[in-house]
């Protein structure tokens, strides 16, 4: 294995002390204008790299910020929204030569401890944190940490009092167990979508056609922008007249299995939906096999909704109606926001563009002898 190039080995190189590699490397003063450029060319052709994790015990930064997933594994093969969220925030990462350390983990309990050891290693210096829950614990504990954080989608109701890990202790002295308590709250910097908003344009646009009896397929039910969703579904429907027996969410895990199964369960009711949104293009496209499979017309007598547009809403037959949404763009705007915080930026909300709903051939009137 070849061996790392050191500070001493530039040093021989460009003829200089080891002192003057360093004040050059780091950018601090003590050498000639001249002298820093010949070190930093030596630096160059050596293949020289600051060695992260002893810049991050000097109290440098790691030069990496923290993504954390905590969703079943097996819903994220197929999903296509995260790899486009990933591919908008590495983009803005690769430029700031920052790096992204990712993990994914089974439920939140996991990813905080993720939180805690990456604090405790200096691993990272900040965190984008996805999937805001009801009752989040995350953001206390990352207040409590001093970990700065950016979260993807607006957050929902703090969660109540949790344990925090108490200080380490002076030695000699007995040490004390963490403690319920909830931190002093936080201005976080997020960056949101609107869901409510996209939610309305799909029910006028379903309500516009004709449809009365609609149900969405929604996502997993702890997650706030399920929630925001749902919420805006019944309301948007109460407006327009249509109770709880019209239009309702039943819940699932995003994946197309458990969207197929709720597919056949309403299809199965003694007065089935005429229209069915999904929270996701996967599902979508699982429904609307069912519905072949069940020899139940699309969009002649069932019309369907996707979430997130994707290469599947566009070549399934019938191509599927959809909301569109710039996805890299949203992961571009999460990490811009991220750098602003570590550079000593304000907290604050940015909103990202809206979805727009693009009608395709899954949707049309209901059929003409629909009972309302």
């Amino acid at each position: 294995m070849a061996r790392r190039p050191t500070i001493k080995d530039i040093a021989r190189r460009a003829g200089v002390s080891e002192s003057a590699v360093s004040f050059a490397l780091n950018d601090r003063p003590g050498v000639s204008q001249d002298t820093r450029a010949r070190i930093r060319r030596v630096a160059e052709e050596l293949g020289w790299q600051a060695n992260s994790a002893a810049r991050a015990l000097s109290g440098e930064r790691s030069g990496a910020v923290g993504l954390v997933l905590a969703r079943p594994a097996h819903t994220l093969g197929v999903e296509s929204f995260f790899l486009q969220l990933v591919s908008g925030i590495q983009e803005v990462l690769s430029a700031a030569r920052t790096a992204l350390l990712f993990q994914v983990v089974e439920d939140v309990d996991a990813e905080c401890a993720v939180y805690r050891r990456w604090w405790a290693e200096r691993r990272v210096d900040g965190v984008l944190v996805v999937d805001p829950r009801t009752g989040d614990p995350r953001p206390a504990l990352l207040a409590e940490l001093g970990l700065p954080a950016v979260t993807i989608g607006e957050p929902g109701p703090p969660a109540g009092p949790v344990t925090v890990p108490a200080p380490a202790p002076e030695p000699g002295s007995v040490p004390v167990p963490g403690s319920p308590r909830t931190p002093a709250p936080a201005p976080v910097s997020a960056v949101r979508a609107d869901d409510a908003g996209a939610m309305a344009q799909v029910l006028d646009h379903l309500h516009g056609l004709g449809h009365r009896r609609i149900v969405h397929i929604a996502g997993l039910p702890g997650l706030a922008h399920t929630v925001r969703r749902m919420d805006s579904l019944r309301s948007e429907a109460l407006r327009r007249g249509l109770g709880p027996d019209h239009v309702r969410s039943v819940v699932t895990d995003y994946s197309d299995a458990e969207g197929a199964a709720a597919t056949r369960r309403v299809l199965a009711e003694p007065q089935p939906p005429t229209a069915l949104v999904y929270d996701n293009d996967v599902m979508a496209v699982a429904g609307s096999a069912v519905a072949a499979e069940l020899g139940i017309p699309v969009p002649d007598r069932l019309s369907i909704v996707a979430w997130d547009d994707s290469a599947l809403c566009r070549v399934t037959h019938p191509r599927l109606t959809a909301l569109v949404r710039d996805t890299a763009g949203f992961g571009r705007l999460a990490a811009e926001e991220l750098l602003s915080v570590l550079a000593g930026g304000p907290p604050r909300v940015r909103e990202s563009e809206r979805p727009r709903l693009e009608p395709r051939d899954s949707t049309a009137p209901p059929p003409a002898h629909t009972d309302s």
